[in-house]
């Protein structure tokens, strides 16, 4: 429980600082803004599940999710609560099907801010997991990340730079470096609102301690998405979800995500 509520405090610190920087934004210029509650299905495959030992169960998930982009630069975040009915607190005698189903806190936010007039930033994002079976893992990656932007629909923000872990198994220290990308093409179809998301990480040069949990000195995690707005209020997707040497097993996985999210 104390692990639980250690992390939940930081995630609600990391919460009142993005609500800190967005109200000093009032007097900037601000290009987009958007925001949005989902419900998630995810769907492991049954290769993941047999390759991982059972640990990788489906699951529900709900999110709350919001970004915006000003004159001065960009903010993103996400608390998601997976298994939201599921979990009891932590029993020294689980299952790995207890475990599998653990009700899980994972949060994401990020900052990019602008270097001058250029295209370049200096970037930031912090990720953070926790489940009711007591583990926790926190991720910080700070260096920089470039803004491309077209006018007909497709845009990329790729970053880079050095990866710090704080996991309750191992301890906390400097992981290497995190590189990667997101890009998103906005266009119509039969005319509907259609995007497609990808999101994309790579670590790699991992401490030898990290290695241990994933089996690899470089990991890869992303999905890509397609996404259908026919309304202004209602956007529904599906995603595959990919990860290697990484979500603590050393092996590939993949699944699919069906999402169905109300925009405010």
């Amino acid at each position: 429980m104390g692990l639980m509520m250690k992390n939940v405090k930081m995630l609600a610190l990391a919460a009142a600082t993005t609500a800190a920087l967005s109200a000093g934004s009032v007097q900037a210029e601000q290009f987009y803004g958007f925001s949005n509650v989902s419900v998630n299905y995810l769907d492991w495959s049954d290769g993941t599940t047999e390759r991982t030992g059972g640990y990788k169960e489906d699951f529900v998930y709900l999110e709350v999710e919001g970004g915006a982009g000003y004159d001065w630069g960009d903010v993103y975040g996400f608390v998601d609560f997976e298994n939201p009915t599921k979990g009891e607190w932590r029993k020294a005698d689980e299952t790995v099907k207890e475990k599998a189903e653990a009700f899980r806190i994972a949060a994401k936010g990020s900052v990019a801010i602008n270097m001058g007039d250029s295209n370049f930033n200096y970037y930031g994002q912090l990720y953070s997991l926790s489940d009711s079976s007591g583990f926790y893992e926190q991720n910080v990656t700070l260096g920089v990340s470039y803004d491309y932007n077209t006018d007909f629909g497709l845009w990329v923000k790729p970053f880079i730079g050095a990866h710090y872990v704080h996991n309750n198994f191992i301890g906390a220290g400097f992981n290497g470096y995190m590189g990667g990308w997101v890009l998103g093409y906005n266009f119509e179809l039969a005319g509907q609102s259609m995007m497609i998301t990808n999101w994309n990480e790579i670590e790699f040069d991992r401490a030898d301690e990290y290695k241990g949990a994933n089996g690899n000195g470089t990991g890869l995690n992303g999905a890509v998405a397609l996404w259908w707005t026919p309304t202004p209020k209602f956007t529904a997707g599906v995603q595959y979800r990919y990860a290697d040497h990484k979500l603590g097993a050393a092996t590939y996985q993949n699944a699919v995500i069906f999402s169905a999210k109300y925009n405010f």
